[in-house]
């Protein structure tokens, strides 16, 4: 049997965090997927919204103990490997810290989803938000989704206690995307990221994007955009 630490589990206790997390999820429609529900703080007040639920839980007995204590529909699996509905749906997670990343390129990729609430990691959620700057992850799928820090979470929030605070991050799908050309604007997003050159504008004119170089903001980095500038970038580089 795994226990809490081979998982990489941190249960939530704090009750003004779970209500925070309730309060997000308040302004979302349509049913819940919960993904790592762990002991079910999350997923039984979940379960008083009435709306339906169902949980992706790894470890055994918590998937056990849940099937027992609530009525949401628990499934025993790793939520990586999860298929997402392909209806409109609202994501929920505590979402263990050494695995946040493979998380969200996982959820970004999948379809169906409308809106996320996330417990992650402190940093990991201001990255994703582009608080200090964004990363190659963030702006590869801003024009698709829209990343929020709601809260701060105390490290005490959960026990174990971890090294690190942790936050509730928000991501919201665009109704209308800021680009067309998924596949297109993401290798040009990731040439930019990964292009040689001191600055946004001799990034883009080494790469030959002459147009998108001239409009660059001066002494930008690759990092400094924000989600309406990337897509322009892309406009005038296509």
């Amino acid at each position: 049997m795994f226990g809490p630490h081979e998982l990489g589990q941190n249960f939530l206790i704090d009750r003004a965090t779970i209500d925070a997390v309730l309060r997000c999820v308040a302004e979302t429609d349509g049913p819940i997927v919960e993904l790592g529900p762990g002991d079910g703080a999350l997923t039984v007040p979940l379960g008083r919204t009435g709306r339906p639920v169902t949980a992706v839980e790894l470890d055994p007995r918590c998937a056990a103990e849940l099937r027992r204590r609530t009525g949401a529909t628990v499934i025993h699996g790793d939520y990586l490997r999860f298929r997402f509905p392909r209806h409109p749906h609202t994501v929920v997670g505590n979402i263990p810290f050494h695995i946040t990343t493979a998380t969200l390129r996982r959820l970004l990729a999948a379809p169906g989803w409308e809106a996320a609430v996330l417990i992650v990691q402190w940093e990991v959620a201001r990255r994703r938000a582009g608080i200090g700057g964004a990363t190659l992850l963030t702006a590869s799928w801003w024009p698709w989704f829209d990343f929020r820090v709601r809260a701060r979470v105390p490290a005490r929030a959960f026990r174990p206690v971890p090294g690190v605070d942790g936050a509730i991050l928000t991501a919201t799908r665009r109704p209308d995307p800021l680009v067309d050309d998924r596949a297109g604007y993401q290798r040009f997003v990731k040439r930019v990221f990964t292009g040689r050159g001191r600055g946004l504008r001799a990034i883009l004119a080494k790469a030959g994007y002459r147009e998108a170089a001239a409009w660059a903001p001066r002494d930008a980095l690759p990092r400094d955009l924000s989600a309406e500038q990337w897509a322009r970038l892309w406009r005038l580089s296509s």
